[in-house]
């Protein structure tokens, strides 16, 4: 590692894990018994302060131990791509989940996952909210870490008006600045394809999407509002365009 590359924060590198990552292994206590444990893969979105978003359904095995014991953990796997995958990044979050009718929960996590309108307003389905209590960060050999809450999350008490303006600042990147999205995917992430498009935007950075891909871009410092969310984006696109030119 360069002498001048600085190791982030546990709490930062974990929670930057759980918002690029968009599912997760849950594991639940199986009802009925001792208390046994019981994982299931599940599809996820992160709200604002990266507390973990679920959609799922009444009739599945999880759904039904959560209704008997609300403790669960989730298992955000960052390891893709390593030669050894114990050598790369995995977040537990350790916490409750409960139903959430929030508006800005759901359209976050159908914006990350599309597909799921389609039965997202079934009767039988309901979207959570993790209340995370702590997590286990393993970054490595070496690099293990308890995370408290407070430590791990995100302080949105000064980006109120960045959530609520969310899905305009979406829909407006998405239908006037679609070539600039590409930049970010292309120029600044590395990423192949066309047709990239943005699905949320949190105090931390932007999340995209093309057909099965996804890509998290960073920002260089965080955004509470929609003038600095502006300000942030128009300054990654001029980024872009300098380093695709020159």
């Amino acid at each position: 590692m360069p002498d001048d590359e600085k190791i982030a924060p546990p709490g930062d590198t974990a929670r930057d894990l759980i918002r690029r990552t968009d599912r997760a292994t849950l594991a639940t206590r199986m009802r009925g018994t001792d208390g046994e444990p019981y994982a299931s893969l599940v599809l996820t979105a992160a709200a604002h302060d990266a507390s973990p978003v679920l959609l799922i359904s009444g009739l599945a095995e999880h759904t039904k131990n959560i209704a008997a014991d609300s403790r669960v953990s989730l298992l955000f796997d960052g390891t893709a791509g390593y030669d050894d995958p114990l050598t790369g990044p995995r977040v537990s979050i350790q916490g409750r989940a409960t139903i959430t009718d929030s508006a800005i929960l759901r359209d976050r996590y159908l914006a990350r996952h599309p597909g799921a309108s389609l039965y997202a307003g079934f009767g039988d389905f309901a979207f959570y909210a993790i209340k995370v209590e702590r997590a286990h960060l393993v970054a490595g050999f070496g690099r293990i870490d308890w995370i408290t809450a407070d430590t791990l999350l995100f302080d949105t008490a000064s980006a109120v008006d960045l959530e609520h303006r969310e899905a305009d600042i979406v829909t407006h990147m998405n239908s006037d600045h679609g070539d600039a999205i590409g930049l970010y995917a292309r120029v600044l992430l590395g990423c192949a394809g066309d047709g990239w498009k943005m699905t949320g935007i949190d105090p931390e950075g932007i999340d995209l999407t093309c057909k099965e891909f996804s890509a998290r871009l960073p920002f260089d410092n965080p955004v509470h509002n929609a003038d600095e969310a502006r300000l942030a984006l128009a300054g990654l696109a001029k980024r872009a365009r300098q380093s695709a030119t020159s």
